[in-house]
């Protein structure tokens, strides 16, 4: 549940209004060449009457979106309010989802179940660190290298087995990343795109809450509606065993349940990363640290 003063996961005019008030304020009249008026401006980013204005709209319309009175719009209305909001590729079609009046209801959250085949392929991976995100980021599955780079997973909380967590709250996680602040808008960004139409499910309410009322960062890059998808990256990490070094990530989305992502980390062969990885596994080994499910269970 939300705690007191934490901001509600979507106001009552719903999440397309809230969207298109958060990305508004984001945008000066600067960045469309507007002039500014003589009086100063109550709120920072553009009034909506200039929304509309770019959007060759009118501005009641407009108004009606972000009040909540109208909660879809054609694909070109929403096309020419992107673009007076620029927005990027990601939030465009974010915009679209949140607008579809098509998309089904949520479904009743139930606990998420990892393939026999991905787990078998993760315990493969013996030179790769590799993990499985479900809805809203929850880590389902590792290999023992993931132990080794994030903490011992085994030993931790099912609830507190999330990555955006661990990247706020998690002091071992959060001290490793050498460019903090960008992965964690990135993971507020992943978190606000997964939560997509759907911002009532419980799952999501307890992990926003709890970030919410521990993270001041967090709070307001949440009220900011970022949103974005990557499928791959680039992370500099301090670890405290392997040292400083690099890595690459890519996620790639299951056919079995397009709610998991399968993301694996790797660096280049021969590299002093690749070294790095090479002496996180032999620390692991050593340690005893333990995959989510060890080959042949």
């Amino acid at each position: 549940m939300d705690s007191p003063g934490n901001p509600p996961l979507a106001s009552p005019r719903g999440v397309l209004a809230d969207f298109l008030t958060a990305r508004r304020a984001a945008v000066t009249a600067a960045e469309h060449g507007l002039p500014e008026p003589a009086y100063p401006r109550r709120v920072p980013g553009l009034r909506r009457e200039e929304v509309a204005q770019l959007a060759g709209i009118s501005t009641d319309y407009y108004s009606r979106l972000e009040q909540g009175r109208i909660r879809t719009a054609s694909r070109a209305v929403l096309s020419a309010i992107g673009r007076a909001l620029l927005l990027n590729d990601d939030q465009q079609r974010h915009l679209f989802h949140l607008a579809d009046p098509a998309v089904p209801e949520p479904p009743a959250e139930a606990e998420q179940q990892v393939a026999p085949q991905t787990l078998r392929l993760l315990a493969n991976l013996v030179d790769t660190p590799a993990l499985v995100l479900g809805r809203y980021l929850d880590i389902l599955a590792w290999n023992q290298l993931a132990a080794a780079l994030l903490g011992d997973l085994a030993a931790l909380p099912p609830g507190h087995r999330n990555y955006v967590r661990m990247i706020f709250l998690d002091p071992y996680v959060r001290a490793m990343q050498a460019n903090w602040r960008v992965r964690a808008r990135e993971a507020v960004s992943s978190l606000r795109m997964a939560a997509g139409a759907y911002p009532d499910q419980a799952r999501l309410h307890e992990l926003v809450g709890d970030l919410s009322a521990h993270d001041d960062d967090f709070r307001t890059w949440w009220s900011q509606h970022l949103v974005t998808v990557q499928p791959f990256g680039h992370n500099q990490l301090h670890h405290p065993i392997a040292g400083p070094f690099n890595l690459d990530w890519q996620a790639l989305t299951s056919l079995d349940d397009q709610e998991q992502l399968i993301v694996l980390i790797t660096a280049p062969p021969g590299s002093p990363d690749h070294a790095a990885i090479q002496r996180l596994a032999t620390w692991a080994r050593r340690q005893g640290l333990q995959p989510s499910h060890p080959l042949g269970c």
